[in-house]
């Protein structure tokens, strides 16, 4: 008969010393654990981290491109603006000259309605004719200026008269021999007027001729002193 080795039953478990826990008993996994764990500071490194950092530099590349897009799309704006501008001067400056060349045009026909309104002559369908004339002008920014006794200006006015006269103390428009005419601040046409200048020297005679006078006072004074004297 054979001796059986004394063994352990498959559901007995091996003494543990009465000193030992019962750590000391299960068999230690936890070193191959940890030993399989990444450090922190190699997340860069890792798939994860590799991936992180390619968005990163993705999303700053798109917002340096937004940047320059919006850059872009202001400097267009403020482009398209002036550009506006610039055209609505151009489009009112072009109607502007339209507008003048009709008028100078018309001019001579004014001309002639004023000087029959002067003659009595402005009368039955003429006058009627004439007035819608002149009011469609007027419409359209003309005006009429200059008057007589007012100050020549050679910037408004042009002198086809020369004159001298007592009675002014600057040079003065004495006679509208045609009417300017002007739209808003644009002179289309000069007031074409006679001008009278003070009279040179007449300031001078003037004094002058008080001397007289003033000599004759005398006389009479040396006269009326003489009197007594020869008495």
């Amino acid at each position: 008969m054979t001796e059986e080795t004394p063994g352990f039953e498959e559901n007995e478990k091996p003494d543990v010393p009465s000193g030992a826990t019962s750590d000391d008993a299960e068999p230690k996994a936890a070193p191959s654990e940890k030993e399989g764990a990444a450090p922190a500071g190699d997340s860069a490194s890792s798939p994860q981290g590799a991936q992180d950092v390619a968005l990163t530099a993705q999303l700053d590349q798109v917002r340096t491109a937004l940047s320059e897009r919006t850059a872009d799309l202001q400097r267009l704006q403020a482009e398209y603006q002036n550009y506006r501008r610039r055209v609505e001067r151009d489009r009112v400056t072009v109607k502007e000259i339209a507008v003048a060349s009709l008028l100078t045009e018309l001019l001579p026909t004014l001309d002639d309605i004023g000087r029959a309104r002067e003659h009595g002559e402005l009368v039955g369908g003429f006058k009627s004719v004439a007035e819608s004339l002149e009011t469609v002008v007027a419409k359209m920014g003309l005006q009429q200026f200059g008057k007589e006794g007012e100050p020549f200006d050679p910037t408004v006015h042009e002198a086809l008269m020369h004159s001298y006269a007592p009675d002014v103390t600057e040079t003065t428009c004495v006679a509208i021999l045609q009417p300017g005419y002007r739209i808003g601040e644009r002179t289309i046409r000069p007031a074409r007027v006679a001008v009278a200048e003070p009279q040179p020297g007449a300031q001078g005679k003037s004094e002058g001729a008080a001397e007289p006078a003033d000599t004759k006072a005398d006389d009479t004074g040396d006269k009326d002193s003489g009197g007594p004297e020869e008495g």
